[in-house]
């Protein structure tokens, strides 16, 4: 019975995770869809590696190269830090779950927070940080973030390998854009092991990612 309520309870979690989607107006992932039949959502591109040619600034305004960044698991968070819609709701998702999880932020796994909005600058990235760290409740938590949990802006070509490798697919819409809700996971080693999708994740689920990913297998 206790498997029974388990697998009821994920299929409700999925279901409102792309009823979620749909009432924001995003796009819903679609994984066995190939990039030019999606124009807003997420192409799965599991197994392949992120190119070593994106640049990233980081929070304290220097160049650094994406590659050199990932050397644990790592899952990649893209968003634009003036987001109106579902960028708050995913990074405090993202902030629920790294206080829950038994896993040590900046040891275990890292979490690297990036804007798709080319005109975004760092500084609005450390204060949405400020914010979701505030969240937090467990304190070490909190300090094991501050190093864990890292934000980035980047320019505009960049950031199109950035979410071309990954499969991020969004629009810009006035001054504003349509995306999807989703994190990319990948190993040590740059190779994508897994997408988490939605603005709800399991610590189990969270654990699991990023267990897979540091042995760089698949989910």
């Amino acid at each position: 019975m206790r498997i029974k309520h388990f697998y009821t309870r994920v299929s409700i979690i999925l279901i409102l995770g792309v009823f979620s989607l749909t009432t924001y107006g995003q796009g819903v992932i679609n994984p066995a869809a190939k990039d030019d039949d999606v124009e807003i959502g997420v192409v799965e591109h599991l197994d392949e590696y992120l190119p070593d040619s994106i640049s990233l600034v980081n929070e304290n305004g220097e160049l650094v190269w994406l590659a050199d960044i990932i050397d644990k698991p790592t899952i990649i968070n893209f968003v634009y830090y003036r987001c109106p819609g579902i960028c708050s709701p995913l990074m405090e998702a993202v902030a629920g779950v790294m206080d829950k999880s038994e896993l040590v932020p900046g040891e275990d796994y890292q979490v690297l927070t990036i804007s798709f909005d080319p005109r975004e600058t760092i500084d609005l990235g450390i204060r949405k940080k400020t914010n979701y760290l505030n969240l937090m409740n467990n304190k070490d938590k909190v300090e094991q973030a501050k190093t864990g949990w890292l934000f980035f802006v980047s320019d505009s070509a960049s950031i199109v390998k950035a979410t071309n490798a990954t499969g991020f697919k969004y629009k810009k819409t006035g001054n504003d854009f349509l995306h999807a809700a989703s994190l990319t996971v990948t190993s040590p080693e740059g190779k994508i092991t897994r997408y988490l999708n939605g603005m709800y994740f399991l610590p189990f689920e969270w654990k699991m990612a990023i267990v897979e990913a540091s042995k760089g297998q698949s989910g």
